[in-house]
């Protein structure tokens, strides 16, 4: 038997949406023909327990639609550019035979990123009763006025899915949750509460989702996820724009659909294709890294964490978990900001990027690729399709440093990441970068090419800060002077040499030097 409801939402966007419930098997199913501007394209994905089948302008913000159109209003909405957390949900996506869930801020996710995944709102995580998590919120005082509780019991969550279950790990899950009642004691307090308790209900193992269920932490329509995700997998969703010129390509679009959010939804987007499987890969004495990579995904990669082992101190500063799991290296090189982090980070890899125009294929160095301010040496067609450089020898060492307002989810006022290759105490090769100094991410070739050959002691870091001095051009904004951004660039040279070889430099020695 099926009941149906036609409900009539906001003129704005001229939407009919038709709930049909299946009272038989206690399922909805959302359709929808949403048109504004007469850019749309057909999209399928589950909503908690719910398949939701529409015909919607792609660049509809995911925030939007849950809120206004499947009226899920316990995600919250409050700055609106991913920054404070309240509209935190989980996006689990099919890889192989098991969904990956990401926590994501839905109010930077394009509706239409969805296709084929599931979309985990705070009310999908609901059972008849209150789960563990729910649990140590209301015993140890986690929430006061709500607002912002939903993202934080979404995030805790997603790291219990991702089988990160200490308390370190689910502190790091919250890094981009921001509360301003509680003064956060009662949110790790909870936060300890769970850890405890996990330990003596959960067990990792083949099983675990299903572990997860078993002990209320999750619903049981979980279980079937998997499955009914398969047979929508494959629908691709259609690119129908006003003009296909007009529409913006991104692969995660947390940056430019905050800044261009009302021109994408009227040009309409494409997202470029990309393979879940093939991301970072080694290859005759080459790392290749895809373009369409996370930043959490190049963070949480097996083959970054051999070769970098600190890397997780780099990447915890870029942006929040939520942005983290959207943002891609491509966006961040492609965006060309003279303080982009991850920019900054594989510069001083000095590696080759690979351009696409549909089947040619066009190599730079990445130093090659900035031409001026948010001018790249690229084709209006050509797109960032991966970065390559070489495997780190064993005797290398890396190092990233940064400065900004406070140390997590805020812009650099300078940056900079410096990678060499050490033979006894002289530097073999060396490369030093640098952001907020200059119109784009530069590297330091002057400074680098000083430093070659030369053995590491004070003198020689002394005399290489001033030719860094005469390579940059610093300008004075609202992260500071130029004559702080200098100072800063200095002092972070300093940083490297000092942290990664203690032994030969000496900080007092170094500045009664200075």
């Amino acid at each position: 038997m099926f009941a149906y409801i036609n409900i009539k939402f906001l003129k704005l966007f001229s939407i009919r949406l038709t709930i049909l419930l299946d009272t038989s098997k206690s399922k909805t199913y959302f359709s929808a023909v949403i048109n504004r501007d007469k850019v749309e394209t057909k999209i399928d994905f589950i909503c908690n327990q719910s398949l939701v089948s529409i015909s919607i302008n792609p660049a509809t913000s995911t925030l939007d639609f849950i809120r206004k159109n499947l009226n899920l209003t316990g995600t919250k909405e409050g700055c609106h550019e991913g920054d404070c957390g309240a509209c935190t949900v989980l996006v689990g996506e099919l890889i192989g035979e098991e969904i990956t869930y990401k926590t994501i801020n839905s109010c930077l996710v394009p509706i239409a990123s969805l296709q084929g995944k599931h979309l985990v709102t705070i009310e999908g995580l609901n059972n008849s009763t209150l789960t563990p998590i729910q649990n140590s919120f209301v015993k140890e005082g986690g929430s006061q006025c709500g607002f912002c509780t939903p993202g934080f019991i979404v995030s805790l969550t997603g790291s219990l899915l991702n089988k990160k279950e200490n308390y370190s790990e689910m502190i790091e899950s919250i890094d981009g949750n921001i509360c301003r009642c509680t003064g956060y004691s009662s949110i790790k307090n909870s936060i300890k509460n769970i850890e405890s308790n996990l330990h003596k209900t959960l067990n990792v193992d083949d099983n675990y989702l299903r572990t997860l269920v078993e002990n209320n932490f999750l619903p049981e329509y979980f279980l079937e996820i998997p499955k009914r995700l398969k047979k929508i997998i494959d629908i691709k969703p259609s690119s129908t724009t006003i003009s296909s010129e007009k529409a913006y390509l991104i692969a995660g679009g947390t940056d430019i659909f905050l800044q261009k959010e009302n021109e994408i939804l009227e040009a309409g987007l494409n997202f470029i294709e990309h393979d879940q499987q093939q991301k970072i890969w080694e290859d005759n004495n080459y790392i290749f890294v895809k373009a369409y990579t996370t930043v959490n995904e190049i963070q949480d990669s097996l083959i970054f964490k051999k070769y970098f082992p600190e890397i997780n101190s780099y990447f915890n500063i870029f942006g929040s978990h939520q942005i983290r799991n959207k943002a891609t290296l491509g966006g961040n090189i492609v965006n060309a900001s003279p303080i982009g982090d991850m920019t900054v980070f594989f510069l001083s890899l000095n590696p080759t990027i690979r351009l696409k125009n549909g089947k040619s294929f066009r190599e730079i160095l990445l130093k090659n690729f900035f031409k001026s301010y948010k001018t790249l040496n690229k084709e209006k067609d050509e797109i960032l399709d991966l970065l390559y450089f070489p495997i780190p020898s064993k005797n290398s060492y890396t190092n990233f440093e940064k400065v900004s307002r406070r140390k997590h989810l805020d812009i650099a006022s300078v940056n900079t990441a410096v990678h060499l290759v050490k033979e006894n105490k002289f530097i073999n090769n060396i490369s030093v970068s640098a952001g907020g100094v200059a119109p784009y991410p530069l590297l330091l070739i002057k400074t680098s090419d000083f430093l070659i050959g030369n053995e590491i002691n004070c003198k020689t870091i002394l005399e290489a800060v001033k030719i860094a001095q005469t390579e940059i051009a610093p300008i004075s904004d609202v992260r500071g002077s130029k004559e702080y951004k200098s100072l800063l660039l200095r002092q972070l040279l300093f940083a490297h040499f000092l942290k990664l070889f203690p032994e030969q430099i000496n900080e007092e020695e170094l500045y009664e030097q200075i």
